[in-house]
């Protein structure tokens, strides 16, 4: 199941050069980074919120874990994660995104979050950690964003520690044709309007929208995680599926 062929791959709805998506995802971000947690709030009207809290409470961290939170950002899931492990715990916020990486630990030190954090430059398909690492591993709004899904997807699997759990936060497919209608009026010509008032940049959030048409359904998503050998794969539809959280263990 992974994107175009071989050799290429989708930015959006357009066909480039698999080896050249990952430099062309970092343009958008570099662009968006220091207004990135405003526009989430802008773009969503604060139910981002609310789809974090949940996956922090579907994670079920407990003190003394070790949590990889992937493509990290901005650091919101780092920050509730940090508080839940306690100071014999580590999470690690990993984004391949210098900029967002440096705002997220900008932001988090100046809540005093500091200790039991680390921040690490990564790539999502060949993630530098070892065999059996973390507890709990969650991938909130970057997934689509990579090259190779699959591959992403094995490499979790492989750091993760047996009983460990996956949590894939993503924009998904509205289960209703009325929501879809709204849904892409909105993504296809409000959000480029307001990225354009708040970021001056309406090209990186019609990447975004067209971004989040070209990723897998709920149902594709679950069976990737299940070919790649996730077991007791689940997923739960928020916002009638406009976004949905699929979650999985390894055994």
């Amino acid at each position: 199941m992974s994107e175009g062929t071989q050799n290429s791959t989708h930015f959006g709805y357009k066909t480039v050069e698999a080896e050249q998506k990952a430099d062309m995802v970092a343009g958008v971000f570099h662009s968006v980074a220091a207004k990135y947690d405003i526009m989430n709030d802008v773009m969503s009207f604060g139910i981002h919120r609310m789809w974090k809290r949940f996956t922090i409470e579907s994670a079920g961290a407990r003190p003394g874990m070790k949590v990889l939170d992937l493509a990290g950002g901005t650091g919101d899931l780092t920050a509730k994660f940090s508080h839940l492990v306690g100071d014999k715990g580590q999470v690690t916020l990993a984004d391949i995104n210098d900029s967002m990486l440096k705002v997220g630990r900008e932001k988090l030190r100046d809540k005093g979050i500091v200790g039991n954090v680390n921040y690490v430059q990564a790539n999502a398909e060949a993630l530098p950690f070892p065999d059996n690492h973390f507890d709990i591993i969650t991938i909130a709004f970057g997934l689509r964003n990579v090259t190779d899904k699959d591959s992403a997807i094995r490499s979790m699997l492989r750091v993760l520690k047996p009983g460990g759990k996956l949590l894939i936060l993503e924009f998904s497919k509205p289960q209703h044709d009325v929501m879809r209608k709204v849904y892409d009026l909105y993504s296809f010509k409000i959000l480029p309007k307001m990225g354009s008032l708040i970021t001056q940049d309406a090209e990186s959030y019609e990447y975004l929208a067209e971004s989040i048409r070209m990723h897998p359904d709920q149902d594709t998503l679950k069976g990737m995680m299940v070919d790649a050998g996730f077991e007791q794969v689940e997923y739960t539809n928020m916002t009638d599926g406009i976004v949905a959280l699929h979650k999985g263990y390894k055994f």
